[in-house]
């Protein structure tokens, strides 16, 4: 009991009744492990409402190989010295290959390979302007 309700009877404070509450008591105890499947159900709903709403902007990347590619040029750069003013993308790239859906071995358009894999998060396709 909090100090405030001593002074000021709240509701449960009035309706307490000793042999009411060990009755009721028992009668929670034969309730939990419904109350648990309920709430392991609630969670359960939850997590499916969030990955719906997640998976509704994720968008399927369309690479491969062949396809021009331009990279995020701040994780190309993990050291911060590129500056303000430095574009964000770098490339083009060619996609050498699809090593799983969404994780690309890249080459320049020179053929020099690229030292690690790519992330489809962090490439973005090239289109060329044909004139």
């Amino acid at each position: 009991m909090i100090p405030v309700e001593i002074g000021v009877h709240s509701s449960r404070v009035v309706h307490f009744n000793e042999a009411n509450n060990e009755e009721v008591l028992r009668n929670l105890l034969k309730l939990v492990e419904e109350l648990r499947d309920k709430s392991t159900i609630r969670v359960a709903a939850y997590q499916q409402r969030v990955s719906r709403c997640y998976n509704k902007r994720v968008n399927p990347s369309p690479l491969k190989e062949g396809d021009l590619v331009l990279r995020n040029a701040a994780i190309a750069d993990p050291t911060g010295t590129r500056g303000k003013l430095a574009p964000n993308w770098e490339g083009p790239y060619k996609v050498k290959k699809v090593l799983r859906p969404g994780k690309f071995k890249l080459e320049t358009l020179r053929g020099k390979k690229i030292p690690r894999a790519w992330n489809a998060e962090h490439l973005r396709k090239y289109y060329q302007r044909r004139l």
